[in-house]
């Protein structure tokens, strides 16, 4: 039986730490409640498999084309094979997939689907099933002392026996041997023979997102500053309908009931921006958006879904966000904007969850297992948390039994530095980071990040290990073991330290996102630079999206 650490508790924490319970003495840890993560919000369903019209290889196919040619075919072969399995599970676990009238699961079409294959749960409100029934199961597990859970509880940074500096401690490769954390003001160091990082997306880089507060990148930043592999951070998603302001998440699925988009004085436009209107792809239909409003001085665009017919009925929890800040879908024109949705990138793994640090595991968004490659198909990414959590927990039920490692003494390495606010950093990024980039832009960035610009061109697929400093400052007290020292007085609130935590992580990940974006010169996917004219040589042709397929779309997740 080993010590594991599990941080993060969407689908991929969840799944990881249900799998290892019993087995192991495994801690989940979590910044907030239990089960506030991504995937509580994901409107969206899960694709799998499951019907005999319908083919693994069928999604593979699918999976590759939406990639852009960037997937690893291993991966997603990997990740399609088991999508049946995986929405059993879940079945299994309590999630209450929707029927037809015949009592049999519906399956649903999405955009760039060949098949019906999408399973939902309470229509637009798979990840809070998904999410709730997870969560319940390991309260189960928490009440029979199986698992510890510590809430409130934010992961600071991974420590690896690189971390020892005593002599002769040296290793050819790092291994991971426990976590500090900030907990009720102080930080903790916990010991573990694995851990596992599910800690999700990092959308509160841009000042439009449609994630949750907590999704600040804690997990990556930690992982970079650990020494471990990252992969593909120039592609991050940007859906391009959120509601101004909270962020909510307004499905494509709207759109291909008939909504129109209108610029400030009420006109349609994208009807001149692509044959397909408001029924582009989504990488067109953000970048339009995004420039209209840019020609309006930054004022948004609006979505007019008046004329839809039984809209509240067809979009239930869409209906139930705009009430809660006052807009009703079949009167109002309703403010929105293009805003960042899902990271792509992540901490390079194997198919097994496996980092490049032994011991440390990567599941979820936070990880970049090669199935989404330079554009995520709809629906993959709730699949990928499940398939790859459970991967991961078989491997790590195959380490040796307490593997003989001693936990380094806690070392106090300086953060990312930034005189940078949130909202500072928050508006550059989506200026030059955004929808759409330049190389100006970038450097323009990575100059006010504090670094050489001259630099700044060059990137590898491998993070660079964050230096340390004489200047290192305690963010509070420490303490091993779990437990709090006496002595120790913060004399700045907790939030506001969670704050400032949160922001230098995300200003890290800006930094290294911000070089691979760089480094790829040409449009790809997500990434699009418009300061180069040619796209990729793999990037994908595109394809026309029918008003049926995204009227069945309730979102990608």
């Amino acid at each position: 039986m080993s010590r594991v650490i599990v941080a993060g508790s969407g689908i991929a924490g969840l799944t990881a730490a249900l799998r290892l319970s019993g087995r192991h003495t495994v801690t989940l840890v979590t910044k907030d409640r239990l089960g506030e993560s991504n995937t509580e919000w994901a409107q969206g369903g899960i694709a799998g498999v499951i019907g005999p019209d319908d083919t693994v290889d069928a999604h593979v196919a699918d999976t590759l084309t939406a990639g852009a040619g960037h997937c690893d075919p291993e991966a997603v072969h990997t990740l399609c094979e088991a999508g049946s399995d995986a929405i059993v599970s879940l079945a299994e676990a309590g999630v209450d997939f929707d029927t037809d009238p015949a009592g049999v699961w519906a399956r649903g079409m999405e955009g760039a689907h060949s098949y019906p294959r999408i399973f939902h749960s309470g229509g637009d409100a798979t990840g809070q099933a998904i999410s709730t029934a997870l969560a319940q199961k390991l309260r189960t597990e928490v009440a029979a002392g199986r698992v510890t859970l510590l809430e409130d509880t934010m992961l600071v940074d991974i420590l690896t026996s690189d971390d020892d500096r005593r002599p002769g401690r040296a290793t050819e490769v790092a291994t991971a041997t426990g976590i500090t954390v900030l907990r009720d003001g102080s930080v903790e160091t916990r010991a573990a023979d694995a851990i596992v990082l599910a800690t999700g997306g990092a959308g509160q880089l841009f000042a439009h997102t449609t994630n949750p507060a907590a999704a600040t990148g804690d997990g990556l930043a930690a992982a970079i500053r650990a020494g471990a592999e990252v992969a593909d951070l120039e592609f991050f998603q940007f859906h391009p309908t959120a509601l101004v302001g909270p962020g909510f998440l307004i499905s494509e699925a709207v759109r291909g009931a008939g909504a129109l988009l209108l610029d400030e004085r009420g006109r349609r436009f994208m009807a001149d921006v692509d044959d397909r209107a408001e029924l582009a792809s989504r990488d067109v239909v953000a970048l339009a958006l995004h420039r209209r409003q840019a020609e309006q001085d930054g004022r948004p665009c609006f979505l007019d879904a008046r004329a839809v017919p039984d809209g509240k009925a067809k979009f239930p929890s869409i209906t139930a966000g705009l009430a809660s800040q006052g807009l009703d879908l079949s009167r109002d024109l309703i403010p929105v904007t293009p805003a960042a949705h899902y990271f792509m990138g992540g901490v390079a793994t194997d198919r097994d969850g496996r980092t490049s640090i032994e011991g440390l595991f990567a599941v979820g968004e936070v990880a970049c297992t090669g199935v989404h490659g330079a554009n995520r198909l709809a629906s993959n990414s709730l699949l990928e948390g499940a398939v790859f959590a459970a991967r991961a927990a078989a491997a790590i039920d195959a380490l040796p039994v307490n593997r003989d490692h001693e936990l380094p003494l806690p070392q106090f390495r300086s953060f990312h530095q930034t005189a940078l606010t949130r909202t500072e950093l928050q508006g550059l990024t989506w200026a030059h980071l955004g929808v759409e980039r330049t190389a100006a832009g970038l450097r323009t960035l990575l100059d006010r990040l504090g670094d050489d610009a001259r630099k700044a061109g060059t990137t590898t697929n491998s993070a660079r290990k964050a230096s340390t400093t004489t200047n290192s400052a305690r963010i509070a007290g420490t303490s091993t073991d779990g437990a709090r020292n006496a002595d120790d007085h913060p004399t700045a609130p907790a939030a506001a330290r969670i704050e400032a935590l949160e922001t230098a992580n995300l200003a890290l990940i800006a930094e290294h996102m911000a070089r691979h974006a760089l480094a790829r010169e040409h449009s790809l996917g997500a990434h699009t630079r418009t300061d180069t004219t040619l796209a990729s040589s793999t990037t994908a042709p595109s394809t026309a999206t029918s008003p049926t397929a995204l009227l069945q779309e309730a979102t990608a997740c």
